[in-house]
């Protein structure tokens, strides 16, 4: 798969995200974040008023550390992949 492709079906998984009027797990919620986060170079600071949601985005952001921008967009697709094809 090309870079191309591969942003291509990131943000079709990202439009099928937003999309979604539903909750998510908080789980599977906090590993869309920090995929998001990381598959974009975005390393703004969480902005939940409260703190303890910080703390969790801020862990799930630290746990890709060491992924690439393109691992975290496959990522970020399998997750999708898998939550629409198996969690609903």
């Amino acid at each position: 798969m090309t870079d191309e492709e591969l942003e291509i079906e990131f943000q079709d998984a990202v439009e099928c995200v937003n999309a979604f009027t539903e909750p998510f797990p908080a789980d599977v919620l906090l590993s869309l974040y920090a995929y998001y986060k990381k598959a974009t170079n975005n390393y703004s600071r969480p902005s939940s008023k409260k703190a303890i949601i910080n703390a969790f985005k801020t862990n799930a952001l630290f746990q890709t550390k060491d992924i690439s921008s393109n691992e975290a967009k496959r990522l970020y697709i399998d997750l999708v992949n898998k939550y629409f094809l198996y969690g609903k």
